[in-house]
C-alpha cells in the first residue's frame, strides 16, 4: 500500500507550530523569526515534505516535469538612468478600439542588448533537450522570494536554477526543504555541505586567454576589471585576469576599477568619474558583454574612440557583441550546452539518482573582434 502523502499539518505538528506558521515559513520567511522557521525547515527536510499546492503529481509518483527557475538576471533597458521611461501599462485606454497595437507591436521589437542574452541561450538550450526528451518544462522567474522556487519545486520532477546575488536564501531553503529532488544550480561552485549537482564553465582558462592575447597581440599592459565580485562567475574571472597578468610580471589592480550594477539606479558611476577625469587604462576588461556593451556606450558618448583610445572587452559571447560596433572581443561560454547539460542530468537523476553531487565545467573560447583592434567579423 502506497504511503501517505506528508501535509502541512505534518510538518506542523513536528515543529511544534501551528500550520499558519509553516505556510508563512515557506511563503513570507522574513516575518517568521529565524529559529522557528528554523525548525520548520528541519521538519520538513526529515519528513520529505515538499510546499506546494500542486504536491499531488509528486504524491502520486512523479510529474514528469522538468523545471527551470531563473531569478532577476536580465536588465530591462528602460530602468538604467540615462534611458527614456516606458510609459506604464496602466495609462493605456484597453477597450478595444483604443489600444495601439501597432506602436506597442513597434516598442516590443526585441533590443539585442536585452534579448537573447546569457539566460535565454541556456534556457533555449534546456527546452531544445526536454522536447528530445520528451519531458514538459516549466519555466518560472523571481526576484528573491523563497516561496517561488520551492513552489516550483513542488511540480516537478528536477530543477536548475539560475543563481545571482540575492537568490543564497532561496536556494538554502530549497536545500532544506527536500534533498531528495534533483537540482542543478548554474554557475555557482560547490560549497562544503553541497547537495546539487553544478554546472559551471572554464572562467579561469577563458580569462587567461584573453589576458594572454590583449598583452602579446595588442601590447595592452594597464588592465582594469568592470564587473562586482558578489557574483562568483565575476569573482572568478576577476580572479583569473590578477593571475594572469602576475604570471606575465604586469601590474595588476586589487579591486575592480567599478563594481556597480547594471539597471540599479545611475550605473557605473566609478568610470564615469575616471572618464570626465581622462584618466583611462589601456584596456577595460569587463566580467559580462552586457556591461562590456554599456561601457562602450559611455566611452563613445563622451567622445572616446573603442578600440583606439580604449580596448574594451566583455565575457559570455551574446548576439548582441557580435551586432555592435565595434563587434565585442569576448570569451564566449557554451550557453546552448549547458542548457542541454541541465536537462539531460536532471533526466538521468529521475531515473537513477547518483550518489553524490555533480559538477560539470565547461570550455570556453576567446573570439578576438574589432573592440580590442582585430579586423571586424
Amino acid at each position: 500500500m502506497a504511503s501517505r502523502r506528508v501535509t502541512v499539518y505534518d510538518v506542523a505538528e513536528r515543529a511544534g507550530v501551528s500550520i499558519a506558521t509553516v505556510s508563512f515559513a515557506f511563503r513570507r520567511p522574513s516575518e517568521v523569526r529565524e529559529r522557528t522557521r528554523e525548525a520548520v525547515y528541519a521538519a520538513a527536510r526529515e519528513l520529505g515534505y515538499v510546499p506546494s499546492g500542486s504536491a499531488r503529481g509528486l504524491a502520486a509518483g512523479q510529474t514528469g516535469t522538468l523545471g527551470l527557475h531563473a531569478f532577476d538576471l536580465l536588465i530591462d533597458r528602460a530602468l538604467e538612468a540615462d534611458a527614456p521611461a516606458a510609459s506604464p501599462a496602466s495609462t493605456l485606454d484597453l477597450t478595444e478600439s483604443a489600444i495601439p497595437w501597432e506602436r506597442l507591436d513597434e516598442e516590443a521589437v526585441a533590443d539585442p542588448r536585452a534579448f537573447p542574452l546569457y539566460v535565454d541561450e541556456i534556457q533555449r538550450g534546456f527546452e531544445l533537450e526536454c522536447r528530445r526528451l520528451g519531458r514538459p518544462v516549466l519555466l518560472s522567474r523571481s526576484s528573491d522570494a523563497v516561496a517561488d522556487v520551492t513552489e516550483t519545486a513542488g511540480r516537478v520532477d528536477g530543477l536548475a536554477v539560475f543563481t545571482s546575488d540575492p537568490s543564497a536564501a532561496a536556494v538554502a531553503a530549497l536545500t532544506q526543504v527536500s534533498k531528495a529532488l534533483p537540482v542543478v544550480l548554474f554557475s555557482l561552485p560547490p560549497d562544503a555541505d553541497d547537495t546539487h549537482h553544478r554546472i559551471l564553465v572554464d572562467n579561469r582558462g577563458g580569462m587567461a586567454a584573453l589576458v594572454d592575447h590583449l598583452v602579446a597581440v595588442h601590447g595592452a599592459t594597464g588592465l582594469e576589471f568592470i564587473g562586482g565580485l558578489t557574483a562568483a562567475d565575476y569573482g572568478e574571472r576577476f580572479a583569473a585576469m590578477r593571475e594572469a597578468l602576475l604570471a606575465q610580471g604586469l601590474p595588476a589592480p586589487d579591486a575592480p576599477l567599478d563594481q556597480s550594477p547594471l539597471g540599479r539606479g545611475r550605473a557605473l558611476e566609478a568610470l564615469r568619474e575616471r572618464i570626465g577625469e581622462r584618466r583611462l587604462p589601456r584596456a577595460l576588461v569587463c566580467a559580462s558583454d552586457q556591461l562590456a556593451l554599456a561601457v562602450m556606450d559611455l566611452l563613445q558618448a563622451a567622445g572616446l574612440r573603442v578600440p583606439e583610445d580604449v580596448i574594451v572587452t566583455g565575457f559570455d559571447g551574446v548576439l548582441a557583441g557580435r551586432l555592435s560596433r565595434p563587434t565585442l572581443t569576448t570569451v564566449r561560454q557554451p550557453m546552448e550546452a549547458m542548457g542541454r547539460l541541465a536537462a539531460r542530468l536532471l533526466y538521468e537523476e529521475t531515473l537513477a539518482p547518483s550518489p553524490a553531487p555533480r559538477t560539470f565545467r565547461l570550455g570556453t573560447r576567446l573570439y578576438p573582434r574589432a573592440s580590442c583592434g582585430c579586423p571586424e567579423t
